[in-house]
């Protein structure tokens, strides 16, 4: 047992955890959809971290695996991404975009209930999706985390863009309710898609060295920096400042 590992994967579980509930309160009180989307892709996030950190403290299993894959591997950066196009284009445009990823959510964990394995487990070994599965869960996994975190460094790059010219990153039917100044928003967005990479790296990192630990380092630093870049534009402030800088929502 490597207590290292399993505190870091405690310690994520216990950021995820926090996060989820933190964005679901919000939710709660203003009901916008990037709010939800994020709460459902924290605890997403939790339910992984919660696995690996079951597997570091009792061994690896195919049950823990299919758990921890399919949460973390399969479905989180989805929503992530879901919440950023939100947060940019609005609920018109999102809206029918959450019906489709709950469709194809509930698909893929059908597949990855299902799927038979190729190989044991080994309980005290890293797991690679690549030994105990075939193509289909690892095709989900690669285009479930792969094509999301693409739209939220493409949506981070856009913001950040429209930012420095002095307009809003926000396009067609995106509301304009809770204002922050735009340094914030530029720095909420960057931070956002960086965990986002992170997170992203965490998966290959491990395969390539099989380690838990490597793994759980990187877990832990992403998502921390996610919760970061979600905490930064809580400071609200006037659609226009004192400044004069131009200010837009908060996420």
């Amino acid at each position: 047992m490597d207590r290292f590992t399993m505190s870091l994967a405690a310690f994520a579980s216990l950021v995820a955890l926090t996060f989820a509930l933190v964005t679901a309160d919000r939710w709660h009180r203003r009901r916008l959809m990037h709010h939800g989307a994020w709460a459902m892709a924290m605890a997403l996030f939790f339910v992984g971290s919660f696995a690996l950190w079951w597997a570091t403290a009792t061994g690896w299993s195919n049950g823990v695996f299919r758990v921890f894959f399919t949460a973390g591997a399969v479905l989180n950066v989805a929503w992530l991404a879901l919440g950023s196009i939100a947060l940019l284009a609005g609920d018109r445009v999102a809206r029918p975009l959450r019906a489709v990823l709950a469709l194809l959510s509930t698909f893929a964990i059908g597949v990855m209930a299902v799927a038979p394995t190729t190989a044991p487990f080994v309980s005290d070994e890293f797991p690679r999706a690549r030994d105990h599965f075939g193509v289909l869960p690892r095709i989900l996994a690669a285009v479930g985390s792969g094509v999301p975190a693409l739209i939220i460094i493409v949506g981070a790059l856009w913001s950040v863009a429209r930012l420095a010219s002095g307009r809003t990153p926000a396009v067609g039917g995106a509301r304009r309710e809770g204002l922050v100044s735009a340094p914030r928003l530029v720095m909420s967005n960057v931070l956002i898609a960086l965990g986002t990479l992170v997170l992203s790296a965490s998966g290959s990192l491990a395969g390539r060295l099989g380690e838990e630990r490597a793994f759980t380092v990187t877990l832990s630093i992403g998502v921390v920096v996610l919760f970061v870049g979600f905490l930064v534009p809580s400071a609200r402030v006037t659609a226009q400042g004192t400044t004069g800088r131009t200010a837009t929502r908060t996420v």
